[in-house]
């Protein structure tokens, strides 16, 4: 049995920007970045862990792995897992739940295998098992190798804890922030969404500008563990300090009650000073005063026939717009598909990988800068 000999931490990744994340996660100094099924592993003690849940922009989650072993029937499953040091993890005051999978594996039934699990912690901690607990033990059986994780970020990392309003189809900010990164976007430039719906865009860009972390204004399930050090975790929040960026950020809709949700969510998250939101339509957009930067939307995706001839005529205009009046500026759009991305007649660069934006298939098209 493997018991944090060499503690793993799991960033779980959207489908398609594990690479973006595991770059977020290198050059931010965390050991062993690696892109694996699903996200991309490091190693790291318990600061680490509430590191990367403060400051990664990209991960979805961050799971502590902490005991691994081999196990081909129930009994087996059951005697190793009452040996774990539940005790150095869970407080025995602290309602928890268990999650199981099994792929490959002798133990099949994940139901069962999850009561096992939530027997020992029970009966040798004291541990309440509720269902709806935010503090979450993940077991996975896959060809009979069983991983015991411990879900520290609780709520997924997207909910930065100050967005008020949500727009009708929102990018998670997790995304944004990776589509950024995509467009070689590093703080030191404008940026532009002439879609903004509730912002996203705009403030993960004056965010990763002024260097404020992305979760810091939230709470972590960590926070509910055995290890959880509240005087550390204070000095360690404390530690990332913004600096204001010197630079604008721009957002336009053509919905007033966008503008508006944007607005608020700026004020909200404390950089209402660094960003700019007005109603506008696609045709009425112009670059804000300054030096050029990067024009990036996520345009409507139409799910129906028909959508999409409709759609074209808008991507069409986006594209023409672009054109005429943005020389200098870089572009980068989100769309599921290939054929509108083209519409906009844009000088476009190899697209992006696929990526899974909430069951829709959608890829990043760039642009070089436009002449």
């Amino acid at each position: 049995m493997e018991t944090d000999t060499t503690p793993e931490i799991f960033l779980a990744a959207t489908p398609g920007l594990e690479s973006p994340l595991c770059a977020e996660a290198a050059e931010c100094g965390f050991a062993e970045p690696t892109i694996v099924p699903g996200g991309v592993t490091l190693r790291g003690d318990w600061t680490e862990v509430w590191r990367a849940n403060l400051v990664l922009r990209g991960a979805n989650r961050v799971l502590r792995r902490f005991a691994t072993f081999p196990a081909v029937h129930l009994a087996q499953l059951d005697k190793r897992a009452r040996k774990l040091p539940w005790a150095e993890l869970l407080k025995p005051d602290v309602p928890v739940r268990v999650e199981a999978t099994s792929r490959r594996s002798r133990i099949y039934h994940a139901g069962a295998a999850r009561e096992r699990v939530e027997r020992a912690i029970s009966e040798t901690l004291g541990a309440p098992i509720d269902p709806e607990a935010g503090v979450k033990i993940q077991l996975r059986i896959e060809k009979d190798l069983c991983t015991f994780s411990v879900d520290t970020s609780g709520e997924l990392l997207h909910k930065r804890g100050h967005k008020l309003s949500v727009a009708k189809a929102p990018m998670r900010e997790t995304m944004a922030a990776m589509f950024l990164r995509e467009c070689g976007f590093t703080g030191d430039e404008p940026v532009l969404d002439p879609m903004c719906g509730s912002g996203s865009f705009v403030m993960e860009a004056a965010e990763i500008a002024a260097g404020l972390a992305p979760g810091r204004d939230r709470s972590f399930a960590f926070e509910q563990l055995a290890s959880f050090d509240a005087s550390a975790w204070e000095a360690l929040r404390g530690s990332v300090q913004a600096t204001p960026p010197g630079l604008l950020f721009h957002g336009s809709d053509r919905n007033a009650g966008a503008v508006e949700a944007a607005r608020q969510n700026a004020e909200s998250a404390g950089i209402a000073e660094w960003t700019r939101f007005s109603q506008a339509s696609i045709s009425a957009i112009k670059p804000p005063p300054g030096p050029s930067g990067l024009v990036i939307a996520n345009p409507p995706y139409g799910g129906r026939i028909g959508d999409e001839k409709r759609l074209r005529s808008l991507y069409g205009s986006l594209g023409k717009v672009l054109m005429e009046r943005f020389a200098g500026w870089r572009v980068g759009i989100v769309t599921s598909s290939q054929s509108l991305a083209r519409s906009t007649r844009l000088p476009l660069l190899q697209p992006g990988p696929v990526v899974d934006h909430g069951g829709t298939k959608v890829r990043l098209y760039r642009t070089d800068t436009l002449r």
